[in-house]
């Protein structure tokens, strides 16, 4: 889970900016601090007067539980010992993850951790794999043989989780509940890629959330205008390292341990459930677009907007008319129509 800060840090920029008017009257708190090796900012109107330093707080007890680096974490004591009784967040979150990655048909899958340690992700120590370690690793990839017993997690051997896929998702799971707790009127909180939107601004307009341009990550290809749950992307911009020509990116195919490599360039999701945004934006990007779109057709309980490699813009119908698309670009908008009945991702995850 934990990413070279400098690169995290940037990621915040790469990625999301969510764009706040100042036409109200009412001034936010607001807090910006590190954490899950990024820089986050929250701002919150209204409520009481110690959410944003309760925010940090409960965002950074979960970094200390989750970071696969973290020696002291539940995390790191389950990947070196293989079986641990793990705290209440930590088996929260496993069993939701384990959930999500069934409902995905393990596009996404937390026991990818050895293959991404294997191209040098985590450390920066960048390598290409020989074709027969990663068939190896990728035979290895299989969140299925992770077991429970209550809050006790046992690994096989040389199989590995990591979290970081899902932890600023879950993590803005956990903070909506201070928010409602603390009767705060609206909040917006930048994790760093993940941003979880709470009510509307004071000016009862909603939130703008730019999407960045994966060609120009300090530019905005368009615009979503929301209220309410969580926006999160994933994209082979953010994380990569080049080799003899050739782009290797942080995304990994769980079938193959390779990077992906099928045409999208970003996956934005929108969702009210911060754990299952984070797990679709990766899973999606995974699948592919004909796959993607397919599985928003069965489930349709969230909204997407995928770029692809030819400048083209899938956005599902929910949010089509939500999204502007930014002056001097000429992407080609192509709405994603519901086909079929849905099933919702949580049901299929049960």
């Amino acid at each position: 889970m934990k990413k070279q800060i400098l690169g995290a840090m940037c990621a915040i920029i790469l990625l999301l900016a969510v764009i706040l008017s100042s036409c109200s009257a009412t001034q936010p708190q607001s807090a910006s601090f590190p954490s899950m090796d990024t820089l986050m900012t929250v701002k919150v109107y209204g409520g009481d007067n110690d959410l944003c330093d309760r925010l940090q707080k409960r965002i950074e007890a979960l970094d200390a539980t989750l970071d696969a680096t973290d020696e002291n974490s539940d995390i790191y004591q389950l990947n070196q010992n293989g079986t641990v009784d793990v705290s209440g967040d930590t088996a929260d979150i496993l069993a939701r993850s384990l959930q999500l990655s069934k409902a995905l048909d393990h596009s996404f899958d937390i026991t990818v951790y050895p293959a991404v340690k294997a191209w040098g992700f985590p450390s920066g120590d960048y390598r290409v794999p020989m074709d027969a370690e990663l068939k190896k690793l990728a035979e290895k990839i299989d969140d299925t043989a992770v077991t429970s017993d209550n809050n006790t997690y046992t690994l096989p051997r040389d199989v590995m989780i990591d979290l970081g896929a899902v932890a600023k998702g879950y993590a803005a799971d956990q903070c909506d509940t201070i928010l409602k707790e603390g009767h705060a009127a609206a909040a917006v909180l930048n994790l760093g890629g993940t941003v979880k939107l709470y009510g509307k601004k004071p000016d009862g307009k909603r939130f703008s959330v730019g999407v960045a341009d994966p060609d120009n990550p300090a530019g905005y290809f368009g615009y979503l205008s929301c209220e309410d749950g969580v926006v999160a992307t994933s994209g082979g911009y953010e994380r990569y390292f080049e080799r003899d020509g050739k782009r290797y990116i942080h995304i990994l195919d769980p079938t193959t341990a390779k990077p992906v490599k099928n045409g999208i360039l970003s996956v934005t999701i929108l969702c009210n459930d911060g754990t299952a945004a984070d797990a679709l934006s990766t899973a999606l990007f995974v699948m592919g677009l004909d796959k993607a779109t397919e599985y928003y057709r069965a489930h349709r309980d969230f909204d997407f907007i995928i770029l692809t490699d030819t400048h083209d813009l899938y956005i599902t119908e929910g949010i089509a008319d939500d999204f502007t698309l930014s002056k001097g670009y000429d992407y080609k908008i192509q709405s994603v129509e519901i086909a079929t009945a849905p099933t919702s991702v949580s049901e299929a995850s049960q």
